[in-house]
């Protein structure tokens, strides 16, 4: 879906004082989240996850073993499950959250650089028609623009329609 020049659905900046504002919140929570590890990759891959088909198993296994001290050698720490399935639990809403957050900042980056691409594109096509027409000034902004696209061939730009609300 193009972007229509025309019609931005973002017109909008960070002051200087919001946005260091919002840096200094993600310093605070990554502080709070001080607990939070990194994996490699092949970790991340390697490592058995637990999902809704195995949550009632672990809970199983947990109450179970709690139930049942005894059956287990003393090397099977009861403590430590029940801390990583606490955790594992309470960290679900706050991964869901962020992670929805981060898909709306993600969205509006990718919105903001695609209105700013595509005014951008229609720019560089009237300064080539102005440049054409022999307009003073356009030949050195379309020599300028122009070079984004040396040897990649002929380019073809859309610029949608102007809509009127």
């Amino acid at each position: 879906m193009a972007t229509n020049p025309t019609n931005n659905r973002l017109s909008t900046t960070l002051t200087p004082a919001k946005l260091a504002k919002i840096n200094q919140l993600l310093t605070e929570l990554t502080q709070e989240l001080d607990f939070t590890v990194g994996l490699t990759t092949a970790e991340r891959q390697a490592l058995p996850k637990m999902n809704d088909g195995s949550q009632p198993f672990v809970n199983d296994a947990l109450v179970g073993a709690q139930q049942n001290p005894d059956l287990f050698p003393g090397y099977v720490k009861l403590e430590e499950l029940e801390k990583d399935t606490t955790l594992y639990f309470q960290l679900g809403p706050l991964v869901a959250r962020l992670a929805q957050l981060g898909e709306r900042l993600l969205d509006t980056q990718i919105l903001a650089g695609s209105e700013a691409y595509v005014t951008a594109l229609m720019i560089y096509r009237l300064a080539e028609a102005a440049s054409k027409a022999g307009l003073p000034g356009a030949d050195t902004l379309y020599q300028t623009l122009r070079q984004r696209f040396v040897n990649q061939g002929t380019i073809t730009v859309t610029v949608p329609p102007v809509t009127n609300a």
